[in-house]
């Protein structure tokens, strides 16, 4: 068993990293606390761990000082019945020089496959000299499981999938200060397909039917792997029915009450509390996001609808019906989700007289932004209800600028001594690295 640990440390520090596109997560490592990296599956994590041990490298770190191990690998079962304490005395047996004299960096791949992994890397940073990266899927690797797991020895980070600024830098498409034309049809063209593709690295290039096929089959995996396992959840069938559902109505308004009403039509008996569990859940698995009112009141707030969206616009294309999404409701979800890699805190806005704002973001908690969605602006009854909104809640917010993101139109619009910025959707994306 040890053997085949020396094996899998030396192979992995002889091996050359495939660390494809630079991601722009810049990461502070905390003295005495793991680095854990969680997100949706598929969105990167792993090759993050790459890059950031290419750059350790690159830095004058020896490849010797380096243990990264993916405990998928089916030759490691044995973890499971003698305990993670083997890693440590594989490597120390390789390198008895190093203990407690250099400093060794692990990065454990999902680790979350092994039992009581949270009290070995807890143990491990207390009694070596040593800095510790943690990635895995979010079927156990979630923000609530490490604080409680890692009793606030760790610092998490969230990975997301591609950003625009991402998918241009995997094209090669540079973006300068100041944009020729050339240089601005590039990114219109490559914004185009980023709408259809979505950040998924794995989908950068693919077909329409390819990219359908797979983004199915990452649902399944969240759903099965992520979800029903994880939470041995007794319903499955109602929990897919609740995720189709939502996706269908991304961008849209949702009640629990409302759509326990619906599982309860297609006749699956279960309690509403178990409906709030599931979405809880959806959520914790950075698969699904509900954004809240913003109210004073936080009750207020929490007794009203929410909106829902999808860690990825072209994933809801792939996986809804078709019936409901259009594509105002796609824009939306895009936005959302350029928006959450910046902060947690979104949410929508409802003014006085009932008009809405799709997001009123905190900036550093205490600076508000207002953003409007909106597909076209050509028509002049839509254009006069979303200037409203917008003027109505700036004014209320005292906000003296907002933006309203459309497919194609540029305008600045001056009213009531207030600034409304009208922007492309590619051109609002490069604000988001």
């Amino acid at each position: 068993m040890i053997e085949i640990l020396k094996e899998i440390i030396l192979d992995g520090q002889e091996s050359e990293q495939n660390t494809g596109v630079q991601r722009h997560l810049n990461i502070e490592t905390v003295t005495g606390k793991a680095t854990v990296c969680i997100g949706v599956r598929r969105s990167g994590k792993s090759t993050f761990m790459r890059q950031i041990i290419a750059r350790l490298i690159s830095q004058g770190t020896s490849a010797t000082n380096i243990v990264m191990i993916n405990f998928f690998d089916d030759r490691l079962h044995f973890l499971k019945e003698y305990g993670l304490g083997l890693v440590t005395e594989a490597y120390y047996q390789l390198y008895p020089e190093k203990k407690n004299r250099e400093t060794v960096y692990f990065f454990f791949d999902e680790i979350q496959a092994i039992p009581r992994w949270e009290l070995f890397v807890e143990r491990l940073m207390r009694t070596e000299m040593c800095q510790v990266y943690i990635t895995g899927s979010s079927a156990q690797m979630l923000s609530r499981d490490i604080a409680t797991q890692m009793r606030g020895r760790s610092v998490s980070w969230e990975m997301f999938p591609f950003s625009f600024q991402e998918f241009l830098d995997a094209r090669g498409i540079e973006v300068k200060y100041h944009l020729t034309s050339r240089n601005r049809l590039r990114i219109q063209n490559c914004f185009e397909d980023y709408w259809r593709n979505g950040g998924f690295p794995e989908l950068m290039d693919a077909s329409d039917a390819l990219r359908v096929k797979i983004h199915q089959e990452y649902f399944q995996s969240i759903l099965y792997r992520d979800l029903v396992e994880r939470h041995d959840i007794a319903h499955p069938n109602a929990l897919r029915d609740l995720a189709l559902h939502l996706i269908d109505n991304a961008g849209s308004l949702y009640s629990i009450n409302r759509v326990y009403g619906l599982l309860k039509s297609l006749d699956h008996k279960l309690q509403k509390s178990a409906v709030a569990q599931y979405i809880e859940w959806m959520e914790d698995s950075y698969f699904l996001f509900s954004v809240r009112l913003y109210d004073a009141s936080f009750s207020r707030s929490k007794a009203n609808p929410k909106k829902i969206y999808c860690i990825d616009h072209a994933m809801v294309t792939s996986i809804s019906s078709g019936i409901l999404v259009n594509s105002g409701h796609l824009l939306e979800n895009l936005i959302f989700s350029a928006l959450r890699r910046t902060t947690a805190d979104i949410f929508y806005y409802r003014t006085a007289t009932g008009k809405e704002v799709d997001f009123l973001t905190l900036i550093g908690r205490k600076e508000k932004r207002l953003v409007q969605v909106c597909d076209t602006m050509i028509d002049e009854k839509t254009r006069k209800r979303e200037l409203s909104a917008l003027l109505e809640a700036m004014a209320e917010q005292d906000i003296t600028e907002s933006i309203v993101v459309t497919r194609n139109q540029s305008e600045t619009i001056e009213a009531e001594g207030r600034i409304i910025q009208l922007v492309p959707v590619w051109k609002f994306l490069l604000e988001f690295r």
